[in-house]
This record gives C-alpha cells, structure tokens and sequence, in this order.
C-alpha cells in the first residue's frame, strides 16, 4: 500500500489529531508530486492499494485527478473521507464539496471515516460541536449511492478511536453494537468498523501531558504488548508519502519526521527504489507500542 498523505488542511480541528490537522494548515503536495506518485503505482504492480489521507484530503486542489488516474491504472483507492467536508466545503476557498458522494460512487472508491462513537455527546467531545449530526447526514449521502449496502461494492468502513487515554474494546463486539445502533436510529449501513489507538504523538500527547496522564498512558500501552500484534503492523505492508514527497514507514512516523533511510540516503517519491524499500530497517520508537498493545492497531483496525 502506498499512503499519501496531500494536506494537512482540514475544516475541523480533532483532540485526537495526530496530523495536527486544522483549518489553518496550509501544507499541499503539489502537482509535480502528485504525478510522481502515480508513476510510481504504474511502474510498481506490487503497489496494488493507494491509500489517500490527509487533513481533508478531499481539499487539495488535485485530489480529483488522482483518484481518477489510480483508478485507471486499476489500483484499488481507499480514501480517509472526513464525513463532514460534503457540507462544511473547504474552509479556505468556500468550494462545495456536496459532489463527493457521487464521485465516490462512479470511482469505486472504498471510503475510510472517522466516527468516534455512535453517540452524539462522545462524538462531539473529540471532534467538535455539531459534528455528529453532520456526520450522520453524509452518512445517509453514501447510502443512499449505495455505500454500506450489500452487493454493491461500494465500501464504506468507519473507524473509531476511544475517547480519551484507555485501550478500547474489542473489535468486534464494538462493531456489532455500531451496526445495531447506527441502524436502529438512522437506518445507517456500513461494512466495517477498524478500532484504532490513540497514537500519544502530537496533539494528543500534549492533551495527555496537560493531564498528567502521559507515564500511565504509556505504561498501559507498554504493559499490553503482544507479540503477535506486532506480526501484522501496517509499516511491513505500507509506505506513507508526506506532502513533500519524503517517504516513511508509516503515518505516524511522518508526524515525527522519522523518515525511511535506505542506501544511506533519505528516501523519496524523486528517488524511490522499490527493491531498497523493501529490504528496508523499518524506524522505530516509543510510540509503536500504540500499534502493538492488546488486539493490536493499524489503519485497517486490530491486527491480532
């Protein structure tokens, strides 16, 4: 999997934010780099997924093309669609984004939201008063193009991260209780729920260190590690593209400016080299036990 991450722009400002993403952020990848990429998904046919995030990433300017273009090169797109972004359109420019739904439809985009819980008060207390009810409403949009629903293809997979500095529950049992409520009181279809630690980088380290919570958060995560976890982290399987071009062993590594060293040499999308990448020393540091504690967390959920 290739994962790009084309702006730190965003039109919500989450506690849980690893990206620091904001409204105010004003980091894009460009043109020159937005094509690099598709040439590397070209040249690569073991490249067969390409993950876009962001921020929003639906606010940079080129995000349109490269969906289109990945999805001709018949790579498999998964986009981390921040739900509310159809109704509020970019914050910068005031552009409506209330296409999206359908876009997402005609590509076959597989779609990644973050829905913290199934609740308005806990969804709000993470990203933002008013949010839930959006979040709902885009919801409705993606099902009503068929999203969620069964035998259409059209993928729709929510995350959930815990609200505040605890591991969560299991995997499935959380699904099952999203399914049971989003349906009860919406009519709300999806596939999938992946359950997602907090990462205690960024925004939400210094939210644990104003609370004196940071030494017991880790030493939770530390105390739950589990070997087999640690089997299926996404760095063995992803690579992620900062805005800029330069390569990492995963999303939060590029938050910490980790980035991959390969042939004695920073690597980027200008100087990629499959065969070094591969054979990479992946990077690491204290907050891989994020990744590793109970079932395990990576951008696809739980990995034991």
């Amino acid at each position: 999997t290739l994962q790009i991450n084309i702006t730190k722009l965003c039109n919500q400002t989450c506690l849980h934010c690893h990206v620091d993403a904001s409204p105010k952020r004003k980091e894009q990848m460009d043109l020159e780099a937005i094509n690099r990429c598709l040439e590397i998904l070209a040249g690569n046919e073991t490249i067969r997924n390409l993950d876009i995030t962001g921020g929003a990433p639906e606010l940079n300017t080129h995000f349109d093309l490269l969906v289109t273009e990945a999805r001709k090169l018949n790579k498999h797109v998964m986009v981390r669609h921040n739900l509310t972004v159809t109704l509020d359109g970019n914050p910068v420019t005031g552009e409506s984004k209330d296409y999206l739904p359908q876009f997402y439809a005609q590509n076959q985009v597989e779609v990644i939201s973050s829905l913290p819980y199934y609740q308005e008060y806990f969804t709000d207390k993470q990203r933002g008063k008013g949010v839930f009810e959006k979040s709902i409403e885009s919801i409705l949009m993606l099902n009503k193009k068929g999203f969620g629903e069964k035998d259409t293809g059209l993928v729709l997979n929510f995350v959930y991260n815990p609200v505040g500095a605890f591991l969560s529950a299991s995997q499935e049992s959380l699904e099952a209780d999203f399914k049971r409520e989003l349906d009860k009181k919406y009519g709300i279809k999806f596939n999938n729920l992946f359950v997602i630690t907090n990462m205690p980088i960024n925004r939400f380290k210094q939210q644990l260190k104003r609370l004196g919570a940071y030494d017991e958060y880790m030493t939770k995560l530390v105390n739950a590690f589990n070997p087999t976890a640690a089997e299926g982290v996404m760095c063995r399987s992803l690579v992620s593209v900062s805005h800029d071009g330069k390569i990492y062993d995963c999303d939060f590594n590029q938050m910490l400016d980790m980035d991959v060293v390969a042939g004695g040499e920073p690597m980027t999308i200008f100087n990629f080299d499959y065969d070094k990448l591969v054979n990479r020393k992946i990077m690491f540091g204290s907050h891989c036990f994020g990744c590793t504690a109970g079932s395990g967390s990576s951008c696809g959920g739980t990995t034991a």
